[in-house]
């Protein structure tokens, strides 16, 4: 698939942002549109505006890495839009001066070891679970299973953190920080669809997100991008109440678009225990909601 356009925003996007004062440059009364110009950002870059020009166009092919470097540095690009510009360039046909990521054919992987899962079921602390680029959810501890009970009730496999996130009313009941968490989901579909153009799939949640959901529309046009490793975060659990949790996401060896998801919570607070009492309602046989006071 031709990503030109996505090089296109992504460029323009970012020249859009810089004002002149940030970039050492007279602003001028005459500017019509905001950020910096394109010969600006050519001279910045010691480019020509006519070669500037048919980046922006979207045409990366054949770019080295030092005008990459270049551009990044005139658009103040930092470390994580930076390796999304270079991820763009990848992907183009025809630049065989970048090493490309290696990808299976199709998009199809292999199945997930065991000993993935044994791991995952080894985790009974907190919720754990498994991710690709897309956010399916390819693989779960019970406790995860229990705690985005919401996310598995919808009926679609795999179960999705961005359709959950986006179409599903109960995310912003369970997401009390909604518009962060999409802003970070957002993040996370821009940067796999800068380093995997091809994966189909992608491009079909992308699609059925911007047609039913304006707040994704509207966060998908920014092409901001940001990695998100590991943090806090607050949640409402229809079982258990208010959490407030700890995640940290680590890749996992020998499938580099796989993220392990691990939620934990500081020893003897609330959280902790709500926490246990989802494990024991998860694991009771009837599976009704304890009467433990929370």
């Amino acid at each position: 698939m031709d990503n030109r356009d996505e090089v296109r925003e992504f460029l323009t996007s970012r020249r859009a942002r810089i004002a002149p004062e940030q970039a050492g440059l007279p602003s001028g009364s005459r500017r019509r549109v905001p950020g910096l110009r394109r010969s600006e950002v050519a001279t910045l870059a010691d480019v020509s505006v006519d070669y500037y020009g048919k980046l922006e166009r979207g045409n990366l092919a054949g770019v080295s890495p030092a005008v990459l470097e270049a551009v990044a540095r005139a658009l103040q690009l930092d470390d994580v839009e930076r390796a999304h510009l270079l991820h763009l360039a990848q992907a183009q046909e025809g630049s065989d001066t970048l090493a490309r990521p290696r990808r299976r054919p199709g998009g199809s992987r292999r199945a997930l070891p065991k000993s993935l899962q044994w791991t995952l079921d080894a985790i009974t602390a907190g919720p754990a679970c498994v991710v690709n680029g897309r956010l399916d959810v390819v693989a779960a501890n019970q406790l995860a299973r229990a705690f985005f009970s919401d996310l598995y009730n919808d009926g679609v496999k795999p179960p999705n953190m961005a359709r959950f996130q986006f179409l599903d009313p109960a995310a912003r009941r369970f997401y009390p920080d909604w518009d962060l968490i999409a802003d970070m989901t957002v993040d996370v579909l821009r940067i796999e669809a800068g380093r995997n153009p091809h994966d189909k799939d992608l491009h079909d949640l992308v699609g059925e997100l911007s047609t039913r959901s304006d707040a994704f529309r509207t966060r998908w046009g920014s092409h901001n991008v940001r990695r998100h490793g590991t943090g806090t975060k607050r949640f409402h659990h229809p079982v258990v109440g208010d959490l407030t949790v700890a995640w940290h996401g680590s890749a996992v060896d020998d499938e580099p678009d796989l993220t392990l998801l691990i939620y934990t919570a500081e020893p003897g607070s609330p959280s902790e225990e709500a926490l246990r009492l989802l494990a024991s309602w998860s694991t009771s046989r009837d599976g009704a909601s304890p009467t433990h006071p929370l």
